[in-house]
């Protein structure tokens, strides 16, 4: 599955972080935390912020799948943010039955 970048710079990171994690995994669940004020000073962090987060993913898409080939998926889906300033996600991946 091919990597599906921000159609759109409208909205916020963490709204793009969603809708594109939405688009490619059609998550049961999906929480996106904007983490960047704990990281201030820290290498990548911005003044204006948006560029550490923290994703729980919750999907079927990831049954059978090893943890590191869930979050190739999950960063595949989010290649277009970190080409225009995301520097680094927490990521937890989960299967429906993982997460229940």
């Amino acid at each position: 599955m091919s990597p599906t970048p921000p159609t759109s710079r409208s909205g916020n990171r963490a709204e793009r972080i969603e809708r594109c994690l939405r688009e490619a995994l059609a998550p049961q669940r999906l929480e996106v935390a904007d983490d960047s004020h704990l990281h201030a000073g820290h290498a990548g962090a911005r003044p204006e912020g948006e560029t550490h987060y923290r994703v729980l993913v919750v999907a079927e898409r990831f049954e059978g799948l090893s943890r590191v080939d869930r979050q190739r998926l999950v960063n595949a889906a989010l290649s277009g943010e970190f080409d225009s300033g995301l520097h680094a996600l927490q990521i937890s991946a989960r299967t429906p039955s993982e997460a229940a």
